[in-house]
């Protein structure tokens, strides 16, 4: 089962705004008449119930959405460039991975059809009609498209079940699960039997739950190690956990133990989730012959142990039916302890122009501005003097006023670098 993967996503461009004239008979004074380019595609995730791991990305990484189109004359816009949706499984968490380390959660697709823009196409340049005044009737100035964004992007599909097994390797999930539900789940006489989690429908009554083995663990699953975090991102859906521990176990209170320590340090709410403790193996002898003193450990501690043989079935059902009428109770709000949902808080465009030195140049960061400078294809005496108009009007000679510019000096926007003149 592929339940985490790293892919790449990148937005389109916009498309460049046209420079162009009305050239018309009969109509001596035409005027511009550019159109805008087109917005660049964006890049979705999309939940769909359909999927149940992230096996697609296995062969595709990369994803790309379409550029826009440019602006034409007559005003004609360009089209708009096409969208991509990475579908994915429900319950998938996006992180965006940072170039430093770690990550940071974008959004959370816990239900179908939800849809999480990872990557926003880039705006289409302006068309010269836009730049049209009283003073510069013929502006020959038009604005490139901005770059789209790429990503990094973490997808991690954690299983939404209402019942989670825990416990050691080997003390018998997957042979619970089996007899519990119609799963078929791999049993062997080793651990680490189970390498990703299993679902199985439970029945009581005429009422169902989803039931999932999570893969066993180890002392440090917290760390990665074992099949650790492969584990304990499982758990944190669920709304109940059966704990599950080897009544051949030398001291089962200190198994439970290790397993909710491990929990507490991997998520603090995880250690918050109600449990109900099932000790296994009751139809071996030597167990049987311990069933008291193990009762009487677990209740020292103040918690109550069910004894179960998912072998032989004994005490299965009377376990369901209890973690059933739990679940009820959880579902009308009597104890529950959910995992905080995380929120993405997108950060705005810098809109604002600034001003830093780059030894004898000043250099000017104006996105707005570096949009209209990339478009310019000449820098002839009209253009440059159009250009002047433009950072007049977008508070640009303010700010570089303000950093203490004299004529003479070089200034630089993009790629466009010139000689300052007051």
């Amino acid at each position: 089962m592929f339940d985490i993967v790293e892919v790449v996503v990148t937005s389109g461009d916009g498309g460049r705004g046209a420079v162009s004239f009305r050239r018309e008979k009969f109509i001596p004074f035409g005027g511009p008449d550019g159109g805008d380019g087109g917005d660049g595609g964006s890049v979705y995730v999309v939940a769909d119930q359909s999927l149940t791991d992230l096996r697609a990305f296995k062969h595709r990484r990369y994803y790309h959405a379409g550029d826009g189109e440019p602006g034409r004359g007559k005003k004609q816009h360009g089209g708009r460039g096409k969208d991509v949706e990475i579908r994915v499984p429900v319950g998938t968490v996006v992180s965006e991975k940072a170039q430093v380390g770690g990550s940071a959660v974008s959004g959370d697709l816990g239900g179908q059809g939800e849809r999480l823009l990872v990557a926003k196409g880039g705006r289409g340049g302006l068309g010269n009609c836009h730049f049209a005044s009283s003073t510069n009737q013929s502006p020959r100035i038009a604005q490139e498209g901005e770059k789209g964004e790429e990503k990094f992007l973490i997808l991690e599909l954690k299983l939404i079940a209402d019942v989670g097994i825990i416990g050691y390797p080997n003390v018998g999930k997957s042979t619970l699960l089996a007899a519990a539900s119609a799963a078929r789940p791999k049993i062997a006489d080793y651990a680490f039997t189970t390498t990703s989690p299993v679902l199985g429908v439970v029945e009581v009554g005429r009422e169902t739950f989803v039931l999932a083995e999570i893969p066993g663990l180890i002392s440090g699953a917290h760390l990665g190690r074992g099949l650790g975090h492969d584990f304990l991102r499982h758990v944190s859906r669920t709304r109940l956990l059966i704990h599950l521990v080897d009544g051949m176990s030398s001291s089962p209170v200190e198994d439970m133990s290790s397993v909710n320590t491990e929990l507490s340090l991997y998520d603090s709410a995880l250690a918050g989730k109600r449990q109900v403790l099932a000790v296994n193996k009751v139809d071996l002898p030597q167990v049987r012959a311990r069933l008291s003193e193990i009762g009487a450990g677990f209740a020292a501690i103040g918690v109550h142990a069910l004894f179960i043989s998912a072998e032989t079935r004994e005490g299965v059902t009377e376990l369901m039916t209890q973690v059933f009428n739990l679940l009820e109770r959880t579902e009308q709000g009597a104890v529950t302890h959910p995992v905080p949902k995380k929120i993405f808080h997108p950060r705005p465009r810098v809109t604002t122009p600034a001003v830093h030195r780059e030894g004898d140049t000043f250099v000017v960061t104006a996105p707005e501005l570096e949009r209209i400078v990339a478009g310019m294809r000449e820098a002839d005496p009209v253009v440059r003097g159009q250009l002047r108009r433009q950072l007049q009007r977008k508070d640009v000679v303010r700010a570089l006023t303000k950093a203490g510019v004299k004529a003479g000096d070089r200034v630089r926007c993009g790629d466009f670098e010139w000689e300052w003149q007051q």
